[in-house]
């Protein structure tokens, strides 16, 4: 069965400017929702639909199609449902593709856990349904006002029961639909014949409406961070290798008219090295380039720099012989291309979260701060805890 995911993403939003593009945790807010597409293995394509091509750079960035919505259905008062059916037309017209179900995601809702779109799918297949929709449950006593004044709408106020006695109500969050196709063509509604429901937590319903909404979520997201990421492979980890450019700096050069650079780093990072050291993990940086900047910032963090690494893989193994080290005990963190090779060879090759896709679909683990913004501090952190909560081995020697 084809199923297609579609998400519609305007480039217009009045009430925070540019929404879809908003980095939260270390992505634009738009990147969460096609990550959750692409990990469902029913969705054989994801498509957003925009009108805006900083939108669409983004989409194709992490994997998604793109279809370009016109002006006509990408205002305001223009219904979900428009763009999803001109979704469709355009790629049943450009190759023939013509899905059995149509999933909607919204892109202003990051918090799903990573495998609620396949688990939605499948609940409206084992249900026979013909249309879904994600909601959280409420349980209290809800009540609405009219022109009347206020009235009860879970309950009967004059007959008040215990709060666990009363019916348990549901909201509908926004965050996943799942539609056949026809069913969608005939009634130009995302919801209808036999309806399902997929319930999610309500922690994971909250979606970016106000500017408020944008600190929550970011909230929610690091502490899912702290409290889901514990990375075991992380405990034996004896060496920690870094990129300089876009890991230790997030990848911007200030020059100036004497040809002077300077680069911007965080100092969160210094104090996530010096407590690494405290641990007995080394560091090394290693860097393409010979710069001056680098050696001077490696100095202020007490860590040893390599320059000139016009071979880094080679440089890297050299440096794991000389210290006895087997591959599987040394982590790397990378950006972009000329980290290939060594996050290709090492142990547990990680990812700064602004990394090109090419680095993340390789990486084991990604971080979820960019480069030059609190990274390192953070993959400092995980291997922290990781040599905290398991016993670390001797290395064995072959």
């Amino acid at each position: 069965m084809r199923c297609v995911a579609i998400i519609p993403a305007r480039g217009g939003s009045r009430g925070i400017p540019r929404k879809n593009l908003y980095p939260i945790a270390g992505k634009p807010l738009l990147a969460y929702t096609v990550e959750h597409a692409k990990a469902a293995s029913a969705v054989d394509r994801v498509i957003v639909s925009t009108d805006d091509r900083e939108i669409a750079t983004v989409a194709e960035q992490y994997g998604a199609e793109v279809v370009w919505r016109p002006a006509e259905i990408s205002g305001d008062s223009a219904p979900s449902e428009a763009a999803l059916i001109h979704a469709l037309d355009e790629i049943a017209g450009r190759d023939g593709y013509r899905p059995e179900l149509v999933v909607m995601l919204q892109a202003t809702s990051p918090l799903r856990e990573v495998d609620d779109v396949q688990l939605a799918i499948e609940m409206l297949l084992t249900e026979h349904a013909d249309s879904l929709f994600s909601a959280c449950a409420v349980h209290g006593f809800v009540w609405r006002k009219d022109a009347q004044g206020f009235s009860s709408l879970s309950y009967d106020y004059r007959a008040r029961q215990p709060r666990q006695a009363s019916p348990e109500d549901f909201i509908e969050n926004g965050s996943i639909y799942v539609t056949r196709h026809e069913l969608l063509r005939q009634t130009r509604n995302r919801l209808g014949g036999r309806i399902a429901m997929y319930l999610m937590d309500p922690l994971n319903s909250f979606q970016v409406d106000e500017p408020a909404d944008l600190a929550l979520i970011e909230r929610l997201l690091r502490s899912r961070a702290l409290t889901s990421q514990t990375h075991p492979e992380l405990a034996a980890i004896d060496l920690l290798v870094l990129d300089f450019d876009g890991v230790l700096t997030d990848n911007r050069v200030l020059v100036d008219q004497n040809g002077v650079e300077a680069v911007w780093c965080d100092r969160g990072d210094g104090w996530g090295l010096a407590r690494l050291a405290e641990a007995s993990v080394s560091v090394v940086v290693l860097s393409t380039e010979t710069n001056p900047v680098v050696a001077a910032r490696c100095r202020k963090l007490r860590v040893e720099a390599i320059q000139g690494c016009a071979d880094k893989l080679g440089t890297l193994q050299d440096l794991a012989r000389s210290r006895h080290l087997p591959s599987s005990r040394i982590a790397y963190v990378g950006n972009d291309v000329n980290d290939l090779a060594c996050l290709k060879w090492v142990g547990v090759p990680v990812a700064v979260a602004d990394a090109i896709p090419e680095v993340r679909d390789i990486c084991r683990l990604v971080s979820t701060r960019p480069g030059g913004r609190g990274a390192v501090r953070e993959i400092c952190d995980w291997i922290r805890a990781a040599r905290a909560h398991s016993p670390v081995l001797p290395v064995l020697e072959a």
